[in-house]
């Protein structure tokens, strides 16, 4: 990498960041990212540009406010430095090209979905929807190299040559989104009439859509498959931390056994998890994040193990 290049790009990345935070703050409480200009949720005085700067502002502030002293999220410090990071990683895999730019773009979005949905269980249309149709752009002037490019050449013979390879490329592209729509659409559908009520809502409908568009089908299938199996270990892990600290206060507060206190702290345990919404979209999004980079290699090693 250049290191001026690298550096300017680093910078880039925190100042996206830093509006980042503006989105993932006003977003869902539905306040233009225009304006009002930035103050603090807590006393409403205006930030002035020199608190304002990403990363050192917050250090220098120690995290509070200036005027009123309240806390300032750590939050805003992760997505600043997270976005920098992603898109000097972009930078460095595709170099200083239409490509390099998709995947900032791409990683982005994806940023404010994970934190917007851990924090309001919400993936918003402004994010998915506006992702989708970047993604599909984006496949107009960056090659999507996927199942269609590959399989469709060698079915229509020498007749292929006439198609563009960026026809091909959008064909990727809208192959991917409908893949991943329609999966979790399913999935929802068989979930509403198996147990009568939504068990996953719309928004990770149109984030694995958004995916798909940017990833192309292989990878899409890659952050679905990763997502399941890492969102399932979390959601076994939450009802085992759940078990574990109900059995112990209620031997410590009811005086019970262990057997009847294991029991009872199950059956608990299994309530709380029943309505505990797991915020899937950042499982969704971290695992997409994965496989843009390391997808590829995950891949061939599966792969290879049945070959």
């Amino acid at each position: 990498m250049d290191p001026v290049l690298a550096t300017a790009v680093f910078l880039f990345g925190l100042a996206f960041g830093s509006f980042l935070n503006v989105c993932i703050h006003r977003i869902p409480r539905e306040i233009s990212v225009v304006l009002p200009h930035s103050a603090c949720p807590k006393c409403q005085h205006a930030i002035k540009p020199y608190d304002n700067i990403p990363v050192l502002s917050w250090l220098i502030l120690r995290g509070r406010c200036r005027h009123c002293g309240a806390p300032i999220s750590p939050r805003y410090l992760a997505v600043e430095v997270i976005t920098a990071c992603l898109f000097l990683a972009c930078y460095a895999r595709f170099g200083m090209s239409i490509l390099a730019l998709k995947y900032c773009v791409f990683s982005f979005l994806i940023i404010g979905l994970i934190f917007i949905d851990a924090e309001w269980r919400l993936l918003p249309d402004a994010f998915t929807l506006s992702g989708l149709a970047v993604g599909l752009g984006f496949s107009g002037f960056a090659p999507l190299n996927d199942v269609v490019s590959q399989l469709l050449p060698g079915i229509l013979g020498p007749r292929h040559s006439a198609i563009s390879w960026r026809l091909l490329s959008v064909g990727d592209a809208m192959f991917g989104a409908a893949a991943g729509a329609s999966f979790f659409y399913g999935v929802a559908i068989l979930y509403l009439h198996a147990r009568g009520r939504e068990g996953m809502g719309l928004g990770d409908v149109k984030l694995m859509a958004m995916v798909g568009a940017f990833l192309g089908v292989r990878l899409t299938v890659l952050t679905i498959f990763g997502a399941s199996l890492v969102g399932s270990l979390f959601g076994l892990g939450t009802i085992l931390m759940v078990w574990i600290k109900r059995t112990r206060r209620r031997r410590e507060r009811n005086r019970e056994s262990a057997a009847v206190a294991r029991r009872r702290a199950w059956q608990s345990a299994r309530t709380v998890y029943r309505y505990y919404e797991i915020p899937f979209g950042v499982f969704l999004g971290a695992m997409a994040m994965i496989a843009l980079f390391f997808g590829p290699a995950l891949l061939r090693w599966y792969w290879g193990m049945y070959l």
